[in-house]
């Protein structure tokens, strides 16, 4: 009877055994898995200029990476706008129940002897005028919750994609000595004209138009810029510490002045 040899590991199809590989190459001589590239910031400017309030380049600075050079999840922005804006729905649809219709107190007519349905209330939901069942309820809940670190992080992303669309101004300074709409207004001219003409500044086919509508960063609270920019179309103010997605997101450009930058990284980086 002749013996068969068993298949195994160091046999190989045709019965002639496997080649042995020398000890300590095997690992070397296998194609390792190449490391995942490291996020390369294409398109954002970590330096950016800084313009004083007549339009013209003053100075560049270079921006804290940690806040404007982060890669953008969109899956977590979009989760922290849902969380911002279901915090702050009021739910006005009230259907109101057979205990809230007005009237209904007295029982229609006698339970028995009739010859009609028994009933015990004109205001119940089968009859017209009556109340409603399963409407809508103004003590229904909206609020979806979020962690603080990933709140934290999706401002910090809009703000990185604010810098890498070319969408923020930074302005050396910005005060005005009386609360006129016309100062704002010309301060808004100066650099969107400045900003017009610069061919390096802007990405080819990103032209920066101010007109669009922008958020005006504050260090500190000031009542002249505020009451200043109150008439000025599609233009609104906010203080550095009070940052949020839906505010950042609902305006085009992002104007603040470069103390702001400071406050911002020691408020939101942490």
């Amino acid at each position: 009877m002749s013996s068969v040899n068993p298949r195994n590991k160091k046999t190989a199809t045709n019965g002639k055994p496997a080649k042995k590989e020398p000890a300590g190459l095997g690992s070397e001589q296998k194609e390792k898995n190449p490391p995942r590239p490291s996020f390369e910031k294409e398109g954002v400017k970590l330096e950016l200029s800084v313009f004083n309030q007549e339009g013209k380049e003053v100075e560049k600075i270079e921006l804290p990476q940690e806040i404007f050079g982060l890669k953008i999840n969109q899956g977590l922005v979009k989760q922290a706008v849902e969380a911002q804006m279901s915090q702050a729905r009021i739910p006005y649809a009230h259907a109101k129940d057979r205990s809230e219709v007005r009237g209904g107190g007295k029982k229609p007519w006698r339970q028995k002897g009739t010859g009609r349905a028994r009933h015990g209330s004109i205001r119940s939901p089968i009859w017209r005028g009556g109340g409603v069942t399963h409407g809508p309820r103004k003590e229904k809940n909206f609020v979806k919750k979020i962690n603080k670190k990933m709140k934290r992080q999706a401002l910090l992303m809009v703000l990185s994609g604010k810098v890498k669309d070319n969408e923020m101004i930074v302005l050396d300074d910005l005060k005005l000595e009386q609360p006129k709409t016309k100062l704002m207004a010309k301060i808004i001219k100066n650099l969107t004209l400045r900003l017009a003409s610069s061919a390096g500044e802007p990405r080819p086919g990103n032209k920066i138009e101010l007109d669009k509508g922008a958020l005006i960063v504050m260090s500190a609270k000031d009542e002249n810029i505020i009451r200043a920019t109150r008439n000025i179309p599609k233009f609104s103010t906010i203080g550095a510490q009070s940052l949020n997605v839906v505010d950042l997101l609902s305006c085009k450009y992002l104007l603040m002045p470069k103390g702001a930058i400071e406050i911002i990284r020691n408020t939101y980086s942490k």
